[in-house]
């Protein structure tokens, strides 16, 4: 008897397991049918895009997961040690900067990138790009802020004519901030390069745009903004110096070949380069470009949101998203993996105060050996190391990252940037012996931004009140004109 009921006992036993896992079974295989209908929801686009289409949000109603990561990059609450997405004023915390760049835009505004949903709103509001009664800036300065770059080169025909003209004349145009149309073809939503100075130096190397690997693309559509440039006169054809090579080194050396320069020192009278920011270029000199890591795969980390995969577009520091980014390689702690970023960022910018410091002394050391009367055959080659010192100076400072992306180049960079200034101060004293002047000179007090930019002459109270007569009425234009053509203007874009 007692065996007849165990029997039962077990029959039921194993009816009942068999129903649950019937039923987990059941679930799963729904969850698998309900993902792939997800997946293949995203190549059943709900409206056809345009192929010169800049507004985001078009995009958007095919992609939402892309676009709606996207819009985190409207976030500005992440606080690095170095950057981050806040707003930053690197003239106030660095004031040698505005000795450097007497003279040049820079002096008067420079403050740390936010996020790409920024990029036409904060160009539109930095002090560089000048006001109603002084618009110094070309055309090509709006080539990395918008998807309606392209679309407008296609209009007006060429590069040439989106080039020409200055920053004022293509305002009402340029609405839209960066987003899908830079890097993705319509519709197919394949990697794609739309500036052509990246197309243009890639050629010059021998290399065909046909010829990049998915893997590089990754790179290269953030390398047609995060590089160095310059405008080529007379047209100011944006061209990037890479026909010597990527580094700093080559680049000076391209850039004294054709005896080019950006604007003329204030002070000090040298004919000087800035460094734009030449993400890639320092990049592809480290251990992550070596070992075939794309800027993607810490930037844009992917993401897996019910059956679907795709690129997070919340473009950011990795240090905001590390499980994500770097723990896919590193199997440190993420407190580990922030204190080594650290570590080696500190390192970078303890040398690259060392490297301003000294060449903001230089600057301010030749002002006064002009005054004492110095000739222009002594002064030629203090002026090319200064020159030279802060092109690599800048080369370092100006890229992201704080010289994360290659620590051991960005140090030897900025040791040749140390020496070429020191070098040149040390001539310097020659000439203040020579005409009798009492070394060392007396410079005057630039600890702050406000004395510096005092020093150097610069009217900030004008200068505001001429870019809040461009805000309150040239761009109020622009955004009514771009509202009546487009139809939209979203939030995010005023």
């Amino acid at each position: 008897m007692s065996e007849q009921k165990s029997k039962k006992g077990l029959t039921v036993l194993i009816f009942g397991v068999t129903v649950i896992v019937v039923f987990i079974l059941g679930l799963f295989a729904s969850s698998v049918i309900e993902r792939r209908a997800e997946g293949v929801s995203r190549l059943q686009m709900v409206k056809k895009i345009d192929k010169w289409e800049s507004r985001n949000e078009v995009w958007g109603e095919n992609f939402p997961n892309e676009f709606e990561s996207y819009l985190k990059t409207l976030d500005t609450t992440f606080v690095s040690k170095y950057a981050g997405s806040i707003k930053r004023d690197y003239l106030a915390d660095y004031p040698n900067l505005v000795i450097l760049w007497a003279g040049y835009g820079f002096a008067k505004e420079y403050n740390q990138a936010r996020g790409h949903a920024y990029a036409v709103k904060d160009i539109r509001e930095i002090l560089r790009t000048g006001g109603v009664e002084d618009s110094p800036m070309p055309a090509t300065c709006w080539t990395c802020k918008s998807p309606d770059v392209p679309r407008l080169m296609d209009k007006l025909g060429s590069p040439k004519a989106f080039y020409s003209g200055s920053w004022i004349d293509k305002g009402e145009e340029i609405i839209n901030p960066i987003g899908c149309g830079d890097c993705h073809e319509a519709n197919t939503m394949n990697l794609t390069i739309t500036r052509p100075a990246l197309i243009e130096a890639m050629e010059r190397r021998g290399r065909k745009k046909e010829s990049f690997t998915h893997q590089e693309m990754r790179s290269l559509v953030c390398a047609q903004c995060h590089v160095e440039y310059y405008f080529a006169k007379p047209d100011n054809y944006l061209t990037f110096p890479w026909d010597k090579g990527f580094s700093a080194d080559s680049m000076e050396a391209y850039y004294d070949n054709i005896e080019f320069s950006d604007w003329t020192h204030k002070l000090s009278k040298a004919p000087m380069l800035k460094a734009q920011h030449p993400d890639y270029e320092l990049f592809m000199t480290g251990i992550h470009a070596r070992r075939g890591v794309a800027c993607a795969d810490c930037h844009m980390p992917y993401k897996v949101q019910g059956g679907v995969k795709y690129s997070d577009h919340h473009i950011q520091s990795p240090l905001n998203n590390i499980s994500n980014s770097c723990q896919v390689c590193h199997r440190e702690s993420e407190e580990e993996i922030r204190q080594t970023v650290f570590d080696i960022q500190d390192r970078v910018i303890e040398i690259r105060i060392l490297a301003e410091t000294s060449i903001a002394k230089a600057h301010l050391e030749a002002e006064q050996a002009w005054k004492a009367g110095a000739t222009e055959d002594e002064m030629k080659p203090i002026l090319k190391l200064i020159r030279n010192a802060q092109w690599r100076w800048d080369w370092v400072a100006a890229a992201n990252g704080a010289g994360f992306h290659s620590p051991v180049e960005a140090l030897r960079v900025l040791g040749t940037s140390i020496q070429k200034a020191e070098q040149s101060r040390g001539m310097l004293s020659v000439v203040f012996v020579k005409h009798g002047i009492n070394i060392p000179v007396k410079l005057p007090d630039y600890s702050t931004k406000e004395k510096a930019q005092k020093y150097i002459g610069l009217d900030m109270e004008a200068l505001r009140k001429d870019k809040d007569n461009l805000l309150k009425t040239k761009v109020v234009e622009w955004d009514k004109k771009a509202k009546a053509r487009q139809g939209t203007l979203m939030e995010y874009n005023k």
